[in-house]
Formats: structure tokens, C-alpha cells, sequence
């Protein structure tokens, strides 16, 4: 079972734009392969993505809003396994 968690417009539109799932994004933040913590409003849930070639999905969430917000996500290139 997933935590709830609030989707800003903006990372509404790039998951559109984009083509990522909302699953993929749930399975992220519930399920990361890494977290990068960017200060106490800010944390960065890294997975990789099989059935998107691979490629790692970066969720950047502000964990200090119940629920916590979606801020955006994007396919980080940056990221290597």
C-alpha cells in the first residue's frame, strides 16, 4: 500500500508530457533504490524503470506537507546503476 501523496500541477503536466505512470512514481517514493535528501523540505526517491528502457526516475517530494507533494519528476540521464 502506497502513502498518499499530492501531485503539483506542474508534476501533473510533466508526467503527461513525459509518459511516466503514476505507478512508477508511487513505487519510487514507497520503494526507491535511493534517496537523496536535499534539506528538511526537500527529498530526491530514485528507481530505476525497466519498462522505460531502464532509465532512472527521479521523484522530488516535500515530505514536510501532509500529504507529502510531488513536486516533479523526470528521467535522470545523470544517473548510472
Amino acid at each position: 500500500m502506497h502513502s498518499p501523496l499530492d501531485f503539483t500541477a506542474h508534476a501533473k503536466t510533466m508526467m503527461q508530457e513525459r509518459m511516466i505512470q503514476e505507478d512508477w512514481v508511487k513505487s519510487t517514493v514507497s520503494t526507491p533504490d535511493r534517496i537523496e535528501e536535499k534539506g528538511s523540505d526537500e527529498i530526491h526517491y530514485l528507481k530505476q524503470i525497466p519498462q522505460h528502457a531502464g532509465k532512472f526516475l527521479r521523484v522530488i517530494v516535500n515530505p514536510s506537507l501532509c500529504p507529502q507533494r510531488v513536486i516533479t519528476v523526470f528521467f535522470d540521464r545523470r544517473v548510472q546503476p
